[in-house]
């Protein structure tokens, strides 16, 4: 009987090998993940180690990850987040990607090819690498600093704009069969309008019961399963609607921008889409034609100067137009004068309709993968020769609304609404996650907004901004939960302060273990209040009242030191010394054992 064939674990096991070896060597040369995935897919495909010898078919299915990555993107692309960065979004960033698509296109006409062609090689240019740009903004300290967001708001303009760049380069696309007729023409137009009516309408009344109903009743996988189905299924509608699957993963995560389960699902998507956009540059490494870089070097190197220096004209022209610095100017040209990821994508979609063949998709990659290369050179002559320190009037970015930061507050029960109210009051913007799908839907009557999702996995306080967040308040009632998420705070962001809700002393110690920077235990400022309320009624004065307040605080303050350091005898001898004279003699004489070890246990009060 014939042996069944299995996968290929060899290659895949090298293919991953190559790809664990290289990507964090290229990231500490500061070259970037990216060309690390184009480096392991080179060495590794039909021109280098021949280890996979059909990158094509890696290639098909490695577009998933760029189907998952636009919808990432959407998801990022809130409405009122875009509306609060309008003018520098569409207005600085549209001017420039106009500009510089004016300015490269030409270049392709010179060296002899059809306008199409030119059009789309010197758009994939015009895109600049999202990757190195904010890691290299995120490295000198400038993404709060108002030069650092002109930068974002330009790449999310760019982010945008390869939706209608795809279609653009469809409907460049040379026709193979006979030209279509008037009639069909229309109906093509309104197949593809329908379907884009089709997904919004199921976005607004379909995507928010479903994931609620999935939050209710299913598991984490569950979700993560919805949230699949979500994306591949509305890439599979506009798809089948004429239109390209990317647009309809983009659609559906702008649709999903502002629902409460965005954190979680940005969080269950994540994985896999840095697993298949990684295999898709592994893909398009392995696709790069050496021999036909080897044979036009000399008109990919010009490429690469002429679009290099065209864009810096661009970018910096953009700058001081829209009155700029020149050191801000300059700076920004030496940061975005290269190519980026979407070119890669662009090229697979130009490639794939025939509008420029195989050899000229190896060159226009190579003149990508050149100018990233160039870019961490450039950007280090700059800060060598001609960066100046930071000026005075260089502070941070104003926040959006008038709002003067951003925190996260993991918990939106009694106690978490409480505290929201009060940091609301002064004009604070407030992330609020929780997983209670009852206590959302209340939030929402309420007019403030909640976020689905567990605060205690890394991913989803990524994807809540707990990195940027100027303070994280964990106001849940599950003590064992809030310490764990003290604990992933404290390991990933040291220094972000964390404020915590403690349900009994016991918590309380572990929490201050666990490093958080303040907590509470949630009824001991209530029950001193009711007590120094009882003390008023009974007819003590105000000061005297306020003094017994601050002794119990002192001595319960002493207590949790003692207990912090081990020394339960000093503890017990802090709490027996709030007890009448008679019964504290008591307590010891009977018992000094027992209280000691109950106060070890349990730690309450």
């Amino acid at each position: 009987m014939a042996e069944a064939a299995g996968p290929d674990l060899a290659a895949a096991v090298t293919l991953l090998g190559a790809a664990v070896v290289a990507v964090p060597l290229f990231r500490r040369w500061g070259l970037g993940s990216v060309l690390g995935y184009l480096a392991a897919g080179l060495a590794m495909g039909p021109f280098g180690l021949r280890v996979i010898g059909d990158p094509e078919a890696m290639l098909h299915v490695a577009e998933l990850g760029v189907v998952l990555f636009l919808f990432i993107i959407g998801l990022e692309m809130e409405p009122r987040r875009l509306w609060s960065m309008r003018r520098d979004i569409f207005g600085l960033g549209l001017a420039q990607v106009l500009l510089c698509m004016a300015l490269l296109a030409p270049v392709g006409v010179a060296l002899g090819y059809p306008l199409a062609t030119s059009l789309v090689a010197g758009t994939g240019f015009v895109l600049t690498s999202t990757a190195i740009v904010m890691q290299m903004l995120s490295e000198r300290g400038d993404l709060s600093r108002a030069r650092g967001q002109h930068v974002v708001s330009i790449l999310l303009l760019e982010d945008l704009a390869i939706v209608p760049l795809l279609a653009l380069v469809a409907f460049l696309a040379p026709g193979g069969a006979e030209p279509l007729t008037g009639g069909e023409r229309a109906l093509a137009i309104a197949t593809g309008l329908g379907a884009i009516a089709l997904l919004i309408l199921a976005g607004w009344y379909l995507l928010n019961p479903l994931f609620r109903f999935l939050a209710t009743f299913g598991g984490r996988e569950v979700m993560t399963a919805g949230a699949l189905l979500v994306v591949l299924g509305s890439a599979l509608l506009l798809q089948a609607g004429g239109l390209s699957a990317a647009m309809g993963a983009f659609l559906a995560g702008v649709l999903l921008s502002e629902s409460t389960f965005r954190h979680q699902l940005e969080a269950d998507i994540e994985p896999f889409r840095g697993l298949l956009l990684g295999l898709f540059f592994l893909a398009v490494g392995m696709s790069l034609d050496l021999s036909a870089v080897a044979a036009d070097w000399r008109l990919i190197l010009l490429t690469v100067l002429a679009y290099t220096a065209l864009k810096s004209l661009g970018i910096y022209a953009v700058a001081r137009l829209f009155r700029a610095s020149h050191p801000e100017a300059l700076e920004r040209t030496v940061l975005m004068a290269q190519g980026g990821e979407f070119a890669f994508v662009l090229y697979a979609a130009a490639l794939g309709v025939g509008l420029i063949d195989a050899r000229g998709s190896a060159a226009l990659t190579a003149v990508i993968v050149l100018s990233m290369v160039l870019t961490p050179l450039l950007l280090a002559a700059h800060d060598r020769w001609l960066r100046r320190p930071p000026q005075p009037d260089d502070g941070d970015a104003e926040a959006p609304d008038g709002l003067q930061g951003s925190v996260l507050l993991i918990g939106f029960g009694r106690f978490g609404q409480i505290a929201a109210q009060v940091l609301l009051s002064r004009g604070w913007s407030v992330s609020i996650i929780d997983t209670d799908t009852q206590m959302i839907a209340v939030a929402g009557y309420m007019g403030m907004k909640v976020h689905y999702g567990d605060g205690a996995r890394l991913d989803i306080l990524q994807a809540a901004g707990a990195a940027e967040a100027r303070a994280v308040l964990i106001c849940i009632d599950r003590p064992e939960t809030a310490t764990r998420i003290a604990q992933v705070m404290k390991a990933e962001y040291p220094l972000v302060p964390v404020l915590a809700r403690a349900f009994d002393r016991a918590h309380a110690l572990a929490l201050v273990r666990a490093g958080v920077d303040f907590q509470l235990r949630e009824t001991f400022e209530s029950a001193l209040s009711l007590g120094a309320r009882a003390l008023d009624d009974l007819g003590e004065s105000p000061e005297v009242v306020e003094q017994v307040l601050e002794e119990v605080r002192k001595r319960d303050a002493d207590r949790f030191a003692a207990q912090m350091t081990g020394d339960l005898t000093s503890g017990r001898d802090l709490l027996l010394s709030n007890l009448p004279d008679h019964l504290r003699d008591a307590a010891r004489a009977a018992a000094p054992d027992r209280l000691a070890q109950a106060m070890q246990d349990t730690g309450r009060s």
